[in-house]
């Protein structure tokens, strides 16, 4: 499933060559059922649903908006006083409000956005201007999350709608863009996820655990295995574990320092012994015994490299 989730995030480093970001894995914690039951899900899945059962669920060709701010009627600034002689202007002052609200999410969806993530409220007003405009808008995300689909989907996250001329303008180019944004349920919960984002792509591992030490302890491990997926991917080469290369480092400087008649021979020699301490704490955490298996370990490893007919016994 780690192997999978890193080949979906390939992408080209511009020299030939391929780069892994597992930070476009999103990983999501579930209680509930077997550990085995964890799953991979292509595409960025994200911990939300839509802000209103009214909206739609499915949308193609999505275009992203990512606002870092409310959408919620306007309210003036603590503060701030106002006479108003004429109850009409009090009634003025209210529909302006709303009307300040409503212009915003009007050149929001003037661009072409068809879906809406921000990591502020959004409220019935808001709501009532994206189910009529046929829009998807979700609420509460994650600024870490937005984050990285803005980054897999080519858009940009929005803080503020204010330009450099003091007005307030949204333009098509922060908009990222998907081929599909779809809530489903995964498990137990509703969750939306993007597919076939433009930049790059993404992928989802949702994990499965009783409580919440095992789904941490869970995670943790899963990135500890990517970070070793990407760097057996990049480098496109292994290493055996378990103390092997420590110990054949230290054979190899001990011969040679033995070919040393200066002060250096002693630095060396020092050197490959401090290499042992990795195999003999790697053979004591699996409460085994470390001088046993350390001697016959630097046994093999001195036979691999002194007679080329056993060098097998390296591997």
């Amino acid at each position: 499933m780690v192997v999978d989730a890193a080949m979906a995030i390939k992408m080209t480093d511009g020299k030939g060559g391929h780069r892994y970001p597992i930070k476009a894995v999103n990983i999501l914690k579930a209680h509930g059922r077997s550990t085995r039951e964890s799953i991979l899900v292509n595409g960025y899945a994200l911990n939300c649903t839509v802000a209103s059962q009214a909206m739609v669920k499915h949308v193609n060709n999505a275009k992203i908006a990512f606002l870092d701010f409310s959408l919620q009627k306007a309210k003036m600034k603590l503060g701030i006083q106002i006479l108003v002689e004429d109850p009409e202007q009090l009634e003025g002052i209210r529909a302006r409000e709303s009307d300040i609200t409503k212009e915003r999410v009007q050149k929001i969806l003037a661009t072409g956005a068809n879906v809406v993530l921000t990591t502020g409220g959004i409220d019935d007003l808001c709501l009532k201007y994206f189910v009529e405009a046929g829009a998807m808008a979700v609420r509460r995300c994650k600024k870490t999350d937005l984050k990285r689909i803005a980054k897999a989907t080519g858009g940009q996250l929005v803080l503020t709608l204010a330009n450099l001329e003091g007005e307030e303008t949204f333009e098509a180019s922060l908009l990222g863009e998907a081929e599909q944004v779809v809530q489903e349920r995964i498990c137990d919960d509703e969750l939306l996820l993007i597919k076939g984002t433009k930049a790059r792509s993404a992928a989802s591992i949702i994990l499965r655990g009783a409580n919440d030490f095992m789904v941490d302890e869970m995670e943790r491990s899963v990135h500890d295995a990517l970070c070793v997926v990407r760097r057996v991917l990049e480098s496109k080469s292994v290493v055996p574990g378990g103390g092997a290369v420590e110990a054949a480092l230290s054979i190899y400087l001990e011969n040679l320092a033995t070919s040393l008649s200066s002060r250096e021979q002693l630095a060396i020699a020092e050197f490959a012994r401090s290499l042992l301490v990795i195999p003999k704490q790697l053979a004591v955490n699996a409460a085994k015994d470390s001088i046993d298996l350390v001697a016959k370990l630097r046994a093999y490893h001195n036979t691999s490299q002194t007679k080329p007919e056993h060098k097998e016994l390296k591997w």
